[in-house]
């Protein structure tokens, strides 16, 4: 049957993944695939554990002067990592 209102195959898939409730998820895994990227190499290497719950990023930091650095950078890195994903995903960042 042809289709008088074509759209392209993006925002198909867009449109797929919201209906099923898998777009939050997928672009909550984007966020957290980012981390490296965004902190650098050596904030990477101290970071162990990464999770997002209640809009809030939670990051493990086994180095004390990293974890103090990346403290006072929070905003930052808040605004970073959304606007690399292209949503609101989170609004904090908890560093333990």
């Amino acid at each position: 049957m042809f289709r008088r209102h074509p759209m392209e195959v993006e925002a198909l898939v867009r449109q797929y993944l919201r209906a099923n409730g898998l777009e939050t998820p997928l672009l909550q895994r984007r966020l957290i695939q980012a981390w490296d990227e965004v902190v650098g190499e050596v904030a990477a290497q101290y970071t162990e554990a990464k999770k997002i719950k209640n809009q809030t990023l939670w990051v493990k930091i086994l180095n004390p002067a990293v974890r103090a650095d990346l403290q006072m950078k929070r905003t930052a890195l808040v605004v970073k990592l959304n606007n690399i994903v292209g949503a609101q995903i989170i609004t904090e960042i908890k560093l333990y």
